[in-house]
């Protein structure tokens, strides 16, 4: 791909929107790029390349400080692959803190959730539950 690309061809092309890729730029964590004359953003292959790796790092949950770390290891040929596998490894770390509190909100939801009758009664033990102090 060799051609330049429109935002919005930019967009289909990577799996982000429009308005994430203008965000991306506005937040440094992309290029700018180029403008026509007109006023239009045009995109290289090493910007959509970019933005795919963007994409696939949020989705796997990374923050974007996370990932402006990422790309600089990524776009340094003398990069030292612990240093990725170090933001890896705490992402992951992060990753099973938040399973083990989501649990932990599920058992006490799944309690409160069975302790209420659910009928056409005003009393609620869930709400009298959430009222109790800790």
């Amino acid at each position: 791909m060799s051609a330049l690309l429109t935002i919005g061809e930019a967009a289909k092309t990577s799996g982000l929107s429009t308005k994430m890729i203008r965000h991306y730029e506005q937040t440094g964590l992309l290029k700018k790029s180029p403008r026509t004359d007109s006023g239009y953003r045009l995109y290289n292959s090493e910007q959509i390349n970019q933005l795919r790796f963007i994409r696939q790092a949020r989705n796997l949950g990374f923050s974007l400080n996370d990932i402006q770390s990422l790309l600089g290891l990524w776009q340094d040929p003398n990069r030292e692959s612990r240093f990725v596998k170090q933001l890896a490894t705490q992402h992951l770390d992060d990753i099973k803190l938040k399973i083990i509190e989501l649990q932990h909100m599920q058992r006490i939801l799944t309690e409160l959730a069975d302790s209420c009758c659910g009928d056409e009664s005003p009393h609620c033990s869930i709400l009298q539950k959430l009222a109790m102090p800790d």
